[in-house]
């Protein structure tokens, strides 16, 4: 079974919504893998999804249930089988946090995806229309990825 960690900066909009899209097409799709998610930094640590989040993701029928932010640590190169960045500064900062046997399971979520934009933007300081086109970008995204692994 695959093993899929998906990264941001804080983890708690980025990367959770990323989780449970790809959580829920997984289960639709009947593709057996497990998706975590963590950020960069450990300042959100223990704390659910930014509320703003949960509610774009959760009107359009995806759960956030259980999902809580956490920092990336050592053993999530050693677990993970693909490690995705939502952007350019998170993929640097993970290829400086890991040795460079692991470079080869790193890769940018919206590339992994064959998307032509390369960054999820963050959608922290703006409106509710950027969780919105965080989502759109990552629900394009998923289904590209879960038919490669």
């Amino acid at each position: 079974m695959k093993k899929i960690l998906i990264v941001c900066l804080g983890n708690i909009c980025r990367s959770p919504t990323a989780e449970a899209v790809l959580k829920a097409r997984a289960n639709i799709l009947g593709v057996a893998i497990v998706v975590d998610s963590a950020g960069t930094i450990g300042y959100h640590e223990g704390n659910q999804p930014d509320s703003r989040s949960m509610a774009a993701g959760e009107k359009r029928g995806y759960s956030f249930k259980g999902i809580t932010s956490r920092k990336v640590c050592s053993h999530d190169f050693d677990e993970f089988d693909l490690i995705l960045a939502a952007d350019e500064q998170n993929f640097a900062d993970l290829k400086t946090l890991c040795s460079s046997h692991f470079h080869y399971k790193l890769a940018l979520f919206l590339q992994y995806g064959e998307q032509t934009q390369s960054a999820i933007p963050d959608p922290y300081y703006g409106g509710s229309d950027g969780f919105e086109k965080v989502l759109d970008l990552i629900e394009a995204a998923s289904d590209k990825i879960l038919q490669k692994i």
